[in-house]
């Protein structure tokens, strides 16, 4: 069987090659573009490293908190999950185009621990202008003061979408540090009744293109009232206005997520896949 050479990690004399490959796929690609336009390819500045296979880059793979394939043939994919296989498991996921996850999931598993959940089929969806629906005028950027009441209904997100609670062994520090980074960029966005969030979104990759809309909730009390559609709608037109794509992906079995993205105007483009460890 005709294989490739081994998966060769990047540095910044490729940064302009790995750009226009990223370009070519800006939708899917955007959690990686994003972190490369602001830091390049040093793996201490990305918090991460690029891997790519093939004499052109004919496949391109992020090694961090996250494994993300993000273009290339079977044999490309065999390379890289020898790589990641050698190094040991230190993400949370893999996640990215289906079509190329559950193929590297496939050469990862045997040597792996089991998966905690496969998500296999994540519609990922994208609108480019404004929404269909009317924005919610009351959901805004969350200000830094404001985070000791904006977490709370974060963790519940995160609890409630990925199945384990984010604070994790160290308290939740990090957790917080993270959602700290997102208010103080302005990307993190709510509307509040009285102390409490019963809207959040917020926009987790921003690339000089697009911008992926995460961490969509509703307070459980007010579900059902269209919150969702018109507080997603609302980050939808910031993205708008600062000239970027909207993207997000969904799991294919939230029918009501789908229904309300659907509404706002978002369309299917693809299929991303999500290996939870």
């Amino acid at each position: 069987m005709l294989r490739v050479a081994g998966a060769r990690l990047l540095d910044d004399r490729d940064r302009p090659a790995v750009r226009a490959a990223l370009d070519s796929d800006p939708v899917a690609a955007c959690m990686v573009a994003a972190r490369i336009e602001l830091a390049g390819l040093d793996p201490w500045r990305l918090g991460g490293e690029v891997w790519s296979a093939g004499s052109r880059l004919d496949g391109l793979c992020f090694s961090g908190a996250n494994l993300v394939p993000l273009r290339g043939e079977r044999s490309a994919l065999r390379s890289f999950a020898d790589r990641a296989r050698r190094h040991g498991r230190a993400c949370s996921s893999v996640v990215g185009r289906a079509e190329l996850v559950l193929p590297m999931w496939d050469e990862l598993a045997p040597h792996w621990a089991p998966a905690r959940e496969v998500r296999a089929d994540q519609p990922l969806m994208v609108l480019a202008g404004h929404p269909a629906v009317t924005p919610d005028p009351l959901v805004r950027p969350v200000r830094p003061d404001e985070l000791d009441r904006y977490l709370p209904a974060a963790i519940a997100m995160f609890t409630e979408e990925v199945g384990v609670d984010p604070r994790g062994a160290d308290g939740g520090a990090g957790y917080r540090a993270r959602v700290a980074e997102l208010v103080g960029a302005g990307r993190a966005f709510a509307r509040f009744e009285g102390d409490e969030v019963v809207f959040k979104a917020e926009i987790g990759a921003l690339s000089g293109r697009v911008g992926q809309i995460q961490g969509v909730w509703v307070h459980p009390a007010v579900r059902g009232r269209g919150l969702g559609t018109s507080g997603t709608a609302a980050v939808v037109a910031r993205l708008a206005a600062m000239n970027r794509v909207s993207s997000l992906y969904v799991n294919a079995y939230n029918h009501v997520a789908r229904s309300s993205y659907t509404r706002i105007g978002f369309t299917q483009i693809a299929s991303f896949a999500t290996i939870l460890f």
